[in-house]
Parts: structure tokens; sequence; C-alpha cells
């Protein structure tokens, strides 16, 4: 518990910083969001609504400590402000509806290789030297040396434009109607393929690297000796001995994946035009959308802190060699 408390004191010391650095920086930067808006609209908003803009955004002539007491109240509640590229849709609002479309295609996709790239690595060191490790692991090596967004387009351009198996871009069809049937959730499946498969496959390699490396280093251990001599069968010395130490290094390595999946995959959902997060952030980034991109940063911090807390709560769980040192 004590090991556990120390942690969770050293995340939210981290949180608190993020928070303090996304209230900080767009005030140290020139101009505000209200001045951009009324850049945009050329004239045709009033002077007098400036004062009103800005209080809306949260820049006042108040003190900064007053400013920033107001800023974690409204934090807290979950107000992220207003975006004023969808002007007047809550920030929160906004990146609610790319967060279910990331979650639900970068967030499958970075478990599904996860979970294949390390059974695919284990059985290729408990077999070193046959098919799986000969062929299948340089060949997953060699695609993931291609840049993924390279894959979603040569995907897009076979699957999509030349056989025409697949759509070309979005979430679903633009003839339906969000709802829940499996008419639906079918033409999700089939828009989310392309960009899931593109991930999948350009991370594969890596997963199933990492885990025949420490798979074959711990395969070496007294420990494993230990087991065989004992007589335990091969399936469980695999699995329960092997595996499961070899897996402490991957674990750490997918909570990091796991938390920045909120970031999105940010050129396949540009190369599908998909509505997720990373393609929000694009168009914040394009429409000089602060308040947006700092509730998409203060997201994205908050994803990858909680990841890798609960990948030291799992590490705890199982390694027992962690648990002895905390």
């Amino acid at each position: 518990m004590a090991y556990v408390l120390r942690r969770l004191g050293f995340y939210l010391l981290a949180a608190w910083a993020s928070l303090t650095l996304n209230f900080v920086i767009p005030r140290l930067a020139p101009g505000d969001p209200a001045s951009a808006m009324f850049a945009r609209f050329e004239g045709r908003v009033q002077p007098e609504a400036m004062v009103a803009l800005r209080a809306a955004f949260g820049f006042t002539d108040a003190p900064w400590y007053i400013q920033y007491g107001t800023y974690l109240k409204h934090l807290f509640r979950g107000d992220l402000g207003l975006s004023y590229a969808y002007y007047p849709a809550r920030v929160s609002e906004v990146i609610g509806t790319g967060l279910v479309w990331t979650l639900g295609l970068a967030g499958c996709a970075v478990i599904i290789s996860f979970t294949v790239g390390c059974m695919l690595g284990v059985l290729a060191a408990w077999n070193r030297g046959g098919w799986l490790d000969a062929t299948v692991a340089p060949a997953l090596a060699f695609l993931g040396a291609f840049p993924y967004f390279w894959l979603a387009m040569l995907a897009l351009y076979l699957f999509g434009f030349g056989l025409g198996w697949f759509p070309l871009r979005h979430a679903y069809s633009h003839d339906l109607e969000p709802a829940l049937s499996f008419t639906f959730a079918a033409d999700v499946a089939r828009h989310a393929f392309l960009p899931g498969a593109s991930i999948v496959m350009a991370t594969l390699g890596g997963w199933m690297l990492s885990m025949r490396n420490t798979m074959v280093a711990t395969l070496g251990t007294d420990t494993l000796r230990l087991a065989h001599a004992k007589g335990l069968p091969p399936r469980q010395v695999m699995l329960r001995y092997a595996a499961r130490n070899a897996l402490l290094p991957n674990v750490t390595g997918f909570g990091m994946a796991l938390g920045f999946v909120l970031s999105g995959s940010l050129l396949t959902e540009i190369v599908f035009s998909y509505p997720g997060t990373g393609y929000l952030l694009i168009l914040a980034v394009r429409n000089q959308d602060y308040p947006l991109m700092q509730g998409l940063f203060l997201t994205i911090t908050f994803a990858v802190l909680a990841a890798n807390f609960a990948v030291d709560l799992l590490c705890l769980w199982l390694d027992p060699r962690t648990r002895a040192h905390a």
C-alpha cells in the first residue's frame, strides 16, 4: 500500500503540473482566442462583444491567481471551455464525439496487436528456428519498418480504390443514422477495418520481436531449468513460468501505447478522414482553436498518466519481486 500511495502521489503531482502548464502557456502567448475569433469574423462582430467573448474563454483582467482558481473550479466540474471552431459547442462535447471513435479504432487495434504479437513472440521463442521464427518474424519486422500512414495509403489504394471492398473515408456511411442496430454496427466495422488493420500490421512486428527476445533470455534462466527438472508439462512451463516473466517489459510498453491511444493514430485518421481525436487535433491547429487544443492535450496527458499508474499496479501484481522491494 505504501508503494501504491507513493506512485499515486507522483502521478497526482504530474497531473497538477500539466494542469498548471495548460493554464499558463496560452496566457504567455500573444493574443487570445477572443481576438482570433474577432479577426475571423472580419469586423462583423461588434467591438463591445470582445469583453464578453474574452470572459467566456476565461481571459479577463482579474489577477492570475483568481483566473487560476476559476480555471481549476471549472476543470473539476468537467468544463473545459468553449470551442470557437465549433462555437458555441463546449470543448468537452467536441472531444467526446472524437473520443468514442478513437477508443473504438485505435484502442481495439492496440489491444489486438499487443495480444497477437505477444502470443506469436512466445511461440517463436519456444520453437526457435521453426517456420514462425524464421519467416513470420522477419516479415512482420519488414512491415513494421514502413510508416503506418504509408501502409494506410497503400491499403486504401488497393482495397478501397482498386478493388472497392471497403469504403474510402469517414466512420460510417452518410445515409445511415447512428443507432443501436446490427446494420449500423456492421457499417462501422466495415469502415474501421482498413485503418485498424494498418495500425495492427505496422505495430505487430514490434510486439512480437520484443516478446520473442525477452522470452529467449528468460528461457536460459535457472527458474526455467528448475521447472523442467521438476517434470512440469511444457505448456505450463511456457505460459506460467517463461511467458509471465517475459511479459513484464511488454506490459510497460503496452501501458504507454494505451495512454497515447487518445491522441489517435494521427496520420491514419487523416488518410481515412476518420473523426477521432487525432483528426480533431489537426482541425484545431488549422482553425487555431486554442481551447480545443488545450482540452485535447490535457486529455492525452491524463490518459498517459492513468495508463502508467495502471501498469504500475499490474506489474506489482505480476512480479513478486516488486512487492518485496516496495
